[in-house]
């Protein structure tokens, strides 16, 4: 019997070059939606305080001045420096968190509500980012990229506002009415795009970019005609007060505290964390974001979700509008949409498109307004409140560069998702 050769083992083959990503849905809602860890999110912020910092130290003259002569005296430089910094950024805290003097204020017989009343201001700022961040968040999660939150917010308003000073109602009725109202003027919007793309293919970020101009020109329009939302005997773009059984109650006194509006936007983040995660149809729209082909293979009605998504999402930043006219403004102007849609982005990418993540990224941006406004009444706007778009643009800007990060504090890299997946396909 012949012996057995042995089987020579076959060549280990190298590993293959990953391929280029293509900027797919799927490719972005994952980028989104997963991204880099909560370490990653924590010192893109605290690089942008970094950052901001130094341009914090360029705005003021006294520590410009300080570093002309710093080889004649560093100490000096260095402590105007962190004093100028310092100042700025524990102005901006008190502002919007927490101030001590407060607290000292309420033992010697001043007001206790005074202590929590720059969070209450923040939480005020925050629920509209909060209600138009997801309604750009959920679009995501079904592969729906929804540019026109702004859009959808105006249709709230719109409606919000008529119910508000053009019906006679009692107040807890006419309160409910109104939002119902705001839901549903932004719904019939997102409902439209929705039905766009699933009947005609239309790109819904197409339609919902020229949807928002439409939306400007019809709010435009109606505040100019005293016949329909112009008040009477006004000349400006400008709708009457709504009637005071319409108005949101708020904490402690009037606007711009936080009221029943904030409890809203935290409601409407629980349902669509129980939507997207407990429901058969948050599945669907999961599954369509990540796969249309495969949704379908599956047995679901892709274009229904398409339309179903959207019209949540047309609602949610309709309820942002009532949250607004309702809660803080009481009046519909042409300027009431101020940058909710597109912050409303930022909310929804810094909160990698999940609701209690938007839900924080919305805190975090509300805190930032409120303690930029403190900021520059506290320096006579030598530090002026800009610095919070910039501290915002900063933030985005890391969280969606990962890379960046890990070559800045020296973290080890991981293989390209989330993020860096995207980035890696844009020109694919």
């Amino acid at each position: 019997m012949s012996e057995e050769l042995p089987v020579p083992a076959s060549p280990v083959p190298e590993e293959e070059p990953r391929r280029r990503l293509r900027l797919t849905g799927s490719v972005i809602t994952e980028a989104i939606t997963q991204g880099s860890s909560t370490v990653m999110t924590v010192l893109s912020i605290f690089l942008a305080l970094v950052v901001g910092g130094i341009l914090i130290v360029f705005t003021d003259p006294v520590v410009t001045k300080a570093w002309s002569s710093f080889f004649a005296a560093p100490g000096n430089a260095l402590a105007q420096t962190w004093d100028s910094v310092s100042f700025a950024y524990s102005q901006m805290f008190e502002g919007a968190i927490f101030n001590p003097n407060t607290v000292t204020a309420a033992f010697h017989g001043g007001s206790v509500a005074a202590i929590f009343y720059p969070l209450s201001q923040t939480c005020a700022q925050a629920t509209p980012l909060i209600l138009t961040g997801l309604a750009v968040a959920i679009a995501f999660r079904a592969g729906l990229f929804n540019i026109g939150a702004a859009g959808q917010w105006v249709g709230g308003a719109i409606v919000a506002t008529w119910l508000g000073f053009g019906v006679s109602l009692p107040i807890v009725v006419h309160v409910v009415v109104c939002v119902i109202g705001g839901f549903f003027g932004g719904a019939v919007i997102g409902w439209f795009v929705g039905l766009l793309k699933a009947k005609t293919g239309a790109h819904e970020v197409i339609v919902t970019i020229m949807l928002n101009y439409v939306m400007y020109d019809l709010l435009s329009y109606l505040l100019s005609h005293p016949a329909m939302l112009q008040q009477p005997h006004q000349t400006n773009q400008i709708a009457p007060f709504i009637a005071s059984n319409a108005n949101l109650p708020h904490v402690g006194g009037p606007p711009p505290q936080a009221g029943v509006g904030f409890l809203i936007a935290l409601a409407a983040a629980a349902a669509c964390a129980w939507l997207l995660s407990r429901s058969t149809t948050g599945f669907q729209f999961r599954t369509v974001g990540a796969s249309p082909s495969a949704a379908r293979s599956a047995g679901i009605n892709v274009e229904r979700s398409w339309i179903l998504v959207m019209l949540i999402a047309g609602g949610l930043a309709g309820l942002s509008a009532a949250t607004v006219i309702q809660g803080t403004n009481t009046q519909l102007t042409f300027n009431s949409f101020g940058t909710y849609g597109p912050d409303g982005i930022t909310v929804a990418l810094l909160g990698r498109a999940k609701p209690w993540g938007t839900v924080l990224a919305g805190l975090l941006f509300g805190a930032l307004h409120v303690g930029g406004t403190y900021v520059a009444a506290a320096t006579l706007n030598q530090v002026p409140s800009d610095i919070v778009q910039v501290l915002e643009g900063l933030i985005v800007l890391f969280v969606a560069a990962p890379a960046l990060i890990r070559a800045v504090f020296r973290l080890r890299a991981t293989r390209g998702t989330g993020m860096e997946a995207a980035a890696k396909g844009w020109n694919g």
